[in-house]
């Protein structure tokens, strides 16, 4: 904390005895400086704030209840479709949700293990009121960070810097950089039925006035809708008539950190809704608040509420309803796959038709919240407000959902603060080099108007950008910053080291078809006639590395499982490589930002709006907005080479490479 405001208060003192020292003390406080401030304690803002506070910078963290640090406010689970690449990822920044999710998980399981490696999951349900608690710790015992404590109503705006923000009772806190991550909280609106009130969560005050302050900065908002399901008692569920759902036999972790691991377990249970369900959700969709016209944020495309998915979907006669366990000490279950905003009496009359659920009781109804976000096209990549110059956005206010996009936005968010403070070169990530690259790629460049969610489809890179490799792709980077140490980083160094040796190795080693034509028979695979390599076997799809274990000597499992995916799948990694390094070329590339692109009629009408609107970083980012053509492309490129190197180039010249680096783009 700098303490500048000390000699402030002293000369007040000395030359006027007469004031009440109430009055000393609130010039004080107000006068009480911090390195990074931080709105929010949710998933974004725990990662924003725990970054520079590692990197040694004096950061204050608000909240608006301390005992609600890290809410699960939706499911009590990490990880999933996609949504683990973001978790691993922050981990290998240095980040604390993976290490979190491991010590307080009571279930982990690897989605998709049938396909491909690319697309393996791991998905992980958590103790919610452990989690909370742990997270909580965590930040308490972070050197070089403070907790409060308060709502956040206005912010203190000099020049193209935000210096400070006011509280709702009127206190004043200054710092050098800010990071907003409010979440659901900005104008919050909670539904149930028709009825409908102010908070930013379920028992929470909303943040009513900081919507207009961030709009009279200059931010445009939107509004979005999002929905959590019913929490119910596990006493009155009758799991006899649901489906066991296990965890895995040997689970695997998220973190580098994390040690002897070996969680509880605990299962979920599968049932489904039928049409007696739909048949009474139809009947009262008169009352569900999104159907009345009541609710005018755009709801998430990818995580519908059930009456969404009834109306939309009336050929499904069900849906699944998976029963997730809330904690070890609890019987309160979470019914994911049920989001609603109906009345709650209606809530119980179409729970009471579901297999299992026929005398359940609800602890807590499901509902929407309709929030405030800031369109995220106004952001550049290191997640730093355009036109300020220490304004740092993260999480759901930048219009994603899910507690992994905004861990993710967070760290990023976190980490450009504590460079921004240094004076050094803010912190981005490219499509090719992360999952965390592709969202806020996504983010910034196309705009989102619903909720955003990460999927695998998303990355046009994904062979490269596993789950399982992150720490060799980004651990680097947490290195680099401070946040993770050097020794954790030589084991993953030496690991590459080793894996790069073995793949030598397999391909030297051969089997005869004696050797392994049963394995081959036993996977459904054509039988070996000649002698075959290991790494010439492990391409064929329905081959996994532990089916060779035997024949490879070498007994680290962890190396061969990560070794797998560079074999099998090596052909189109090479390719992918080379995609992104045609990518890498544009993304060096930088635009001025100050360039009017209404003046360039050699692009199209509608590139000129879209790139002035935008205003990308890079001719590689201008490349990714819809509407801008590989033509457009390749003309901006000609206009800064000739305006940085200040050389004529032949109309023939500009046409024919004109033409050639069209025609590259449009086949990427």
């Amino acid at each position: 904390m700098k303490e500048e405001g000390i000699f402030a208060f002293l000369m007040i003192f000395h030359t006027d005895f007469t004031l009440d020292f109430p009055i000393y003390l609130r010039i004080f406080l107000i006068m009480k400086r911090f390195d990074v401030i931080v709105i929010g304690a949710g998933h974004a803002g725990i990662e924003a704030a725990l970054a520079p506070a590692r990197m040694g910078f004096e950061t204050l963290v608000f909240t608006v209840n301390l005992d609600n640090i890290g809410q699960m406010s939706c499911n009590p689970s990490v990880g999933g479709l996609a949504k683990s690449h973001l978790v691993f990822e922050v981990d290998a920044l240095g980040g604390e949700i993976g290490y979190n999710t491991d010590n307080t998980g009571i279930q982990f399981k690897m989605l998709n293990k049938k396909k491909g490696r690319a697309v393996w999951s791991l998905r992980a349900q958590a103790d919610r009121q452990e989690y909370r608690q742990s997270m909580r710790r965590a930040l308490e015992h972070q050197p070089h960070l403070h907790i409060k404590q308060a709502l956040i109503d206005d912010l203190i705006l000099e020049g193209d810097k935000i210096i400070g923000v006011i509280t709702s009772t009127g206190m004043e806190y200054y710092g050098d950089a800010l990071i907003i991550t409010t979440g659901t909280f900005l104008r919050g609106l909670i539904h149930i039925g028709l009825q409908h009130y102010e908070a930013g969560r379920l028992g929470e005050f909303p943040a009513k006035n900081l919507s207009a302050s961030l709009e009279r900065i200059g931010l445009k908002l939107g509004r979005l809708k999002t929905g959590t399901s019913p929490r119910v008692d596990g006493k009155t569920i009758d799991f006899s008539k649901t489906r066991i759902q296990p965890g895995d036999k040997k689970p695997e972790h998220f973190s580098f950190r994390t040690k002897d691991f070996n969680p509880p377990q605990i299962p979920c249970y599968l049932t489904r809704t039928n049409k007696k369900t739909h048949n009474i959700i139809r009947r009262n969709l008169k009352f569900a608040p999104l159907y009345a016209g009541i609710i005018v944020g755009i709801g998430p495309r990818y995580c519908p509420s059930i009456e969404d998915k009834v109306v939309k979907f009336p050929d499904k006669d069900s849906h699944q309803i998976f029963i997730e366990p809330e904690g070890m000490g609890t019987n309160e279950y979470y019914l994911n796959g049920v989001a609603t905003s109906l009345p709650e009496d209606v809530q119980i009359d179409f729970l009471h038709t579901i297999p299992g659920l026929e005398e359940v009781e609800i602890l807590r109804p499901g509902y929407a919240i309709e929030y405030d976000y800031v369109l995220p096209t106004q952001l550049d990549h290191s997640l730093k407000v355009k036109h300020l110059k220490n304004l740092f956005l993260a999480g759901q206010i930048n219009g994603t959902s899910g507690y992994e996009e905004a861990a993710a936005q967070g760290i990023v968010a976190g980490i450009n603060a504590g460079l921004y403070l240094q004076g050094k070169e803010l912190f981005t990530l490219r499509r090719d080099e992360a999952y965390i690259g592709v969202l806020v790629d996504d983010l910034v460049i196309k705009g989102t108007k619903e909720p955003y969610r990460i999927f695998t489809s998303r990355a046009e890179y994904r062979l490269m950008l596993r789950q399982d490799n992150a720490d060799e792709r980004l651990m680097k980077y947490g290195v680099k910053f401070g946040l993770v140490p050097e020794e954790h980083f030589d084991v993953v160094k030496e690991r590459m080291k080793k894996e790069k040796e073995l793949k030598k190795t397999i391909g030297t080693i051969y089997l005869s078809p004696e050797k392994i034509n049963p394995i081959l028979k036993k996977r459904g695979t054509p039988q070996a006639k000649r002698h075959l390599s290991i790494a010439e076997i492990l391409k064929r799809p329905q081959i996994r590395i532990d089916d060779l274990f035997k024949f490879i000597p070498y007994n680290g499992k962890e190396v061969l499982i990560r070794l797998e995916s560079e074999i099998k799948y090596g052909g189109y990694i090479e390719r992918e490589k080379k995609k992104a390094k045609q990518l890498t070329s544009l993304e060096r590339i930088k635009l001025p930002q100050n360039i009017d692109y209404t003046k360039f009629e050699f692009i199209s009408i509608e590139a000129r709006e879209k790139l002035n609107k935008i205003r990308p970083d890079t001719l590689g980012a201008a490349s990714r907005i819809s509407g801008v053509s590989p033509s457009d492309i390749a003309s901006l490129l000609f206009y800064i080479k000739r305006k940085d190197y200040k050389n004529d180039i032949s109309h023939l010249e500009q046409k024919q490479s004109k033409k050639k680096i069209s025609k590259r783009l449009s086949k990427n």
